[in-house]
């Protein structure tokens, strides 16, 4: 059994994997190749896409310079 990894090609591509088993041992390339090729095609998809634009650094809600103080007795 397989754990998946959370994205659907990729891990059609690891299920095709099992294909090997029910074939003798000079059909495995064949299936190794294919499973290779795919993965290889999902890298470089992931390659064309435009990254994130990088944006400013997330700040906490609360910062203690923002608090207000009553100093009154």
């Amino acid at each position: 059994m397989r754990t998946p990894t959370g994205h659907a090609a990729v891990d059609a591509r690891l299920e095709r994997l099992a294909d090997a088993d029910h074939l003798a041992a000079d059909g495995h390339i064949e299936v190794y190749e294919d499973v290779h090729r795919g993965l290889r095609s999902e890298l470089t998809s992931l390659d064309a896409r435009p990254a994130a634009v990088p944006g400013p650094a997330s700040t906490p809600s609360h910062r203690p310079h923002d608090t207000h103080h009553d100093n009154r007795s």
